[in-house]
């Protein structure tokens, strides 16, 4: 019996996909376990593997794809010697198609259905980024022949009418602005549309305010030179800490300390943690991904420095595992390197806090004895959801984080 390989749902806030590689091809044998395809979700690229054996029959969605909802089919496995139906069937098993490296969450009660348009008094079957930039190009979609499953219109199909493919599915297109030298209009990726989505919903539903302070760093980085000279040159043992490891840690330490930060609200009851999770900012080329350093408060500074690195390297490659970037109970973003003198972060829902870093600079300070002096200063601004997180707590917390960096010898003790 021919079994329909679902869109699987690899991640909590994944709705739709693009189905970035087909590792098989039309006739090839599939065993079980076996990697058949390659999905961009909205965090990273992720390997999906076969439950089921049999003949790669058909596939019903081309490697490219945008846009590609959970749950539905992507391509057909049949038994040898079976014949391959034309399209999905209907009575199709509901199982799990696939498997990752992590469990999925539980799919919807029933799969999103591809909504129907009225155009010209027929029915145009269209997927949503397809008919987006058929808007935005004014073509009519009436008038193309979809090449996705079941004759569906997709972005493709509307870029070729765009360049000429089929021009009598083009309508006067509205006159852009001008701008001198033009323009370059780059479709959004996964990430980028996921990230606009849950940034506008933090920024919109979640009261925040701000606490900023300035934190002396000579201490700390004095400390941090004595460290690294006595690391072995190489070998396992071998360690290269940065100031942000020391930084996290800080964090870390704090929040054991503050413990009403490392939290998060919910309608119903506040929630505290009882690990100290700390979900690190990091720039990748289509965004921004927070992988995760697990009970950093227990955690070494050189198992921190390891960890991170790791974390880091995987990330801008796409090859993070879903529990390593989603939870998280508190978030830190440092842009110390990019010379930033201070900053305010957005939060990271459900958590309740965010650390933002700015950089190290020399600042003329006034010392105990009222004399004047030279310091190395950073400024850090502490965003907190106002629900949760009440002003002197948050003032608290910041004046403990300053206390922890100005005296840093507790980070290894």
């Amino acid at each position: 019996m021919a079994i329909d390989i679902l869109m699987p749902a690899l991640s909590p806030t994944m709705t739709e996909g693009k189905l970035a590689k087909w590792n098989k091809k039309e006739g090839d044998t599939v065993s079980s376990g076996e990697v058949i395809a390659e999905i961009e979700t909205d965090k990273a690229t992720m390997e999906v593997e076969a439950v089921d054996e049999g003949i790669l029959g058909k596939i019903l969605v081309p490697e490219g794809t945008e846009g590609v909802a959970v749950n539905t089919p992507i391509a057909i496995l049949v038994e040898e010697g079976e014949a391959v139906p034309d399209g999905p069937s209907a009575a199709a098993p509901k199982a799990e198609p696939v498997k990752t490296d992590a469990p999925a969450p539980k799919a919807a009660a029933s799969a999103p259905q591809v909504k129907a348009s009225e155009e010209k008094g027929s029915r145009v079957f269209a997927s949503p980024l397809a008919k987006r930039i058929a808007k935005d190009a004014g073509i009519d979609l009436s008038t193309l022949k979809g090449s996705g499953p079941n004759g569906r219109i997709v972005k493709k199909d509307v870029e070729t009418a765009k360049a000429g493919g089929n021009a009598s599915a083009a309508k006067s297109a509205p006159v852009a602005a001008y701008t001198p030298g033009g323009s370059t209009s780059t479709p959004h990726s996964t990430m980028r549309k996921v990230i606009a989505r849950r940034l506008t919903e933090s920024k919109t539903t979640v009261p925040h305010f701000y606490v900023s302070v300035d934190v002396k760093l000579d201490a700390l980085m004095a400390l941090r030179s004595q460290l690294n000279a006595a690391s072995p040159a190489e070998g396992p043992d071998a360690f290269k800490l940065s100031v942000n490891d020391l930084l996290i840690k800080a964090a870390a330490v704090t929040l054991r300390r503050v413990k009403g930060v490392n939290v998060s609200y919910t309608d119903e009851a506040l929630i505290e943690y009882n690990d100290v999770d700390i979900s690190v900012a990091v720039s990748i080329p289509d965004g921004l991904i927070t992988p995760i350093i697990r009970q950093a408060d227990r955690k070494s500074l050189r198992e921190i420095s390891n960890e991170m690195k790791d974390l880091a390297s995987r990330a801008r490659a796409g090859k993070l595992k879903p529990e390593e970037f989603q939870g998280g109970s508190f978030s830190i973003s440092n842009m110390g390197m990019f010379g930033v003198s201070s900053f305010s972060a957005i939060i990271n829902p459900p958590q309740a806090g965010i650390l933002a870093i700015a950089a190290g600079e020399k600042r003329a300070v006034v010392k105990p004895d009222g004399s004047l002096g030279v310091a190395t200063v950073m400024t850090v601004t502490l965003s907190v959801d106002h629900r949760a997180i009440d002003g002197a707590l948050a003032a608290k917390w910041t004046s403990a984080f300053r206390e922890v960096v100005e005296n840093p010898f507790t980070l290894v003790v």
